[in-house]
């Protein structure tokens, strides 16, 4: 016997098959875009990391053919500077995640790259803008100190002021400074202009972007201070100590 397609029985039986076919539809096409969304999120964080190495594709060139080219190893350390046998992929590790546990118990990813400048190791940082997140990656030349490249972006700052936080002017000024001062790890301070901390290198804030500014400073601390061993380590093997 055939519903009466005015009857409400009728109704909710369309309306549900209706929404059972575009649910259907909808996990198909998700499904079937999902593979090309996740390359995309790749390549989009391999250029990121290049970009802390000075390094961006050319026009037509393939991201991770690039990435490949310069990136060629990457390991997870804990916090006492020793590489782990951890099975999690580096590239993978979130970051985000990360950076809310205790230093000690943090996964800890390093990006080793080969330069014309030499050797390069891209630590990943995360913090907290105004308006929301903010990250980047950080590399330092194989001394274990020196800052080599920075790279930062966000999620939602404004713009013209705490935005300006991925541009070149701001971002260059990391090149050369140092995270340690007189063996003690001091990070980078980011300071209005005219200003300077007591200790260790700085940079000059965004005008107008003082509360991304400060985020900047205090994301570089929290992320970089779990691998001060590390760093050490890079500076060991740079330096190493000559017994009598």
């Amino acid at each position: 016997m055939a519903l009466n397609k005015n009857s409400i029985p009728y109704t909710i039986i369309y309306c549900a098959v209706l929404v059972i076919a575009v649910a259907v539809g909808l996990s198909i096409v998700y499904q079937s875009l999902r593979p090309a969304q996740e390359k995309n999120i790749a390549d989009d964080k391999k250029r990121q990391i290049l970009s802390s190495i000075r390094i961006s594709p050319e026009k037509g060139e393939n991201v991770a053919d690039v990435y490949d080219r310069y990136i060629t190893e990457s390991f997870l350390v804990n916090f006492n500077g020793k590489r782990t046998d951890s099975a999690t992929d580096p590239f993978a590790v979130d970051v985000a995640a990360q950076v809310k546990l205790d230093d000690n118990k943090r996964l800890l990813p390093v990006f080793e790259a080969k330069t014309k400048d030499g050797a390069k190791y891209i630590i990943p940082v995360y913090g907290a803008g105004l308006w929301g997140p903010i990250w980047g990656y950080v590399a330092f030349d194989d001394n274990g100190d020196t800052i080599y490249g920075a790279y930062f972006s966000h999620q939602g700052e404004t713009p013209g002021l705490g935005a300006e936080i991925e541009k070149p002017q701001f971002q260059d000024q990391f090149q050369g400074k140092n995270v340690f001062c007189d063996g003690n790890f001091t990070s980078i301070a980011v300071e209005k202009a005219g200003q300077k901390p007591a200790q260790g290198d700085y940079v000059n804030a965004i005008s107008g972007g003082t509360i991304t500014s400060k985020g900047v400073q205090t994301m570089l601390e929290n992320s970089l201070r779990p691998y001060q061993a590390f760093l050490f380590s890079l500076q060991e093997q740079k330096n190493p100590v000559k017994s009598n």
